[in-house]
């Protein structure tokens, strides 16, 4: 039985203690072995996964105790831009806690630095493709689109996949999705934000429109924002809520939910109702970036809910 959730990747871990990893014993200096789309990484050669982070999205595969890998095939069809980290779930410890390792197999994936949670167990194929075109998805929304040069090995011998390929998936994006793809790939956030809100129209039930308005928003209020000033506004005007809602921005997009949560829920009491309501839907948003499922989120709203009723 799974444990997957294909349509969320959203829930981030602290991976701060790998970024700096620790000086490897005698013996263990290896890097990240391999190049091209599939490598293999432990704990002590983690960084160079989430320095090639910045360039592609990297898929990070928990295997062991009898379960072998089995995602690279799938990854090296997407042409070089997605790369795949499998990670012997036994042997490296520091990986399995900040991943939140339950079970093998467990699926991450790295973007820009910032881990996100994908799924555990087996999951069809179909499925599969589905999380890995998300994740090329969002990570256009963090610019990071480059493309690996394939290896001798990344290269499927029947011709399926040649170096540099791109394949498209079985099933294309819905019309609006697409759109707000390449419009985030270009950067242009408005039009990115007009067609999740039609998407959202057309199906109020559309969990991942939902969820692409959020964060298509959040780096809509971010783009060209000076990151030191706006830290600066809110530490000189506590009651502000303008200056408090703007570095909670801030935060969700470092990866620290806690901070931005915390900021925003500490202060929601002294507001009068207009500030509440704009609290209340900036964390609603957090919310949906974040995913339902992560704990965070679900003490989040329990004490939204305590501060409203």
């Amino acid at each position: 039985m799974s444990n997957a959730n294909p349509a969320s990747l959203r829930g981030a871990v602290d991976l701060s203690s790998l970024v700096r990893p620790p000086t490897p014993a005698p013996g263990a200096t290896e890097a990240a072995a391999g190049g091209g789309v599939a490598r293999t990484a432990t704990d002590a050669t983690f960084g160079e996964i989430l320095d090639l982070s910045s360039t592609v999205p990297v898929v990070v595969e928990f295997y062991g105790q009898g379960v072998e890998p089995t995602l690279a095939p799938l990854i090296r069809q997407y042409g070089g831009r997605i790369a795949i980290a499998t990670v012997d779930g036994t042997t490296n410890p520091q990986l399995v806690q900040a991943f939140q390792v339950q079970q093998v197999p467990t699926v991450a994936a790295v973007v820009a630095g910032r881990p996100i949670q994908l799924f555990a167990g087996m999951v069809p194929e179909a499925e599969l493709r589905d999380v890995l075109e998300q994740l090329l998805q969002l990570a256009a929304q963090q610019d990071v689109t480059g493309t690996l040069a394939l290896g001798d090995d990344d290269v499927d011998p029947t011709g399926a996949a040649e170096p540099g390929d791109s394949v498209q998936p079985e099933e294309p994006l819905p019309p609006h999705h697409q759109e707000a793809y390449d419009a985030i790939s270009a950067g242009d956030f408005p039009t990115a934000i007009r067609e999740y809100e039609t998407a959202i129209a057309q199906n109020p039930r559309d969990q991942l429109a939902v969820a692409g308005l959020a964060q298509v928003s959040l780096l809509a209020r971010l783009d060209g924002a000076d990151a030191e000033a706006l830290r600066s506004a809110a530490a000189a005007r506590p009651d502000d809520v303008d200056a408090q809602l703007a570095v909670a921005d801030l935060d969700v997009s470092g990866g620290h939910l806690d901070d931005a949560l915390g900021r925003l829920l500490d202060i929601f009491p002294t507001l009068d109702a207009t500030g509440k309501n704009l609290v209340r839907t900036r964390l609603l948003d957090y919310f949906e970036i974040a995913g339902a499922e992560d704990p965070r989120v679900i003490a989040g709203r329990r004490r939204l809910t305590g501060l409203l009723y």
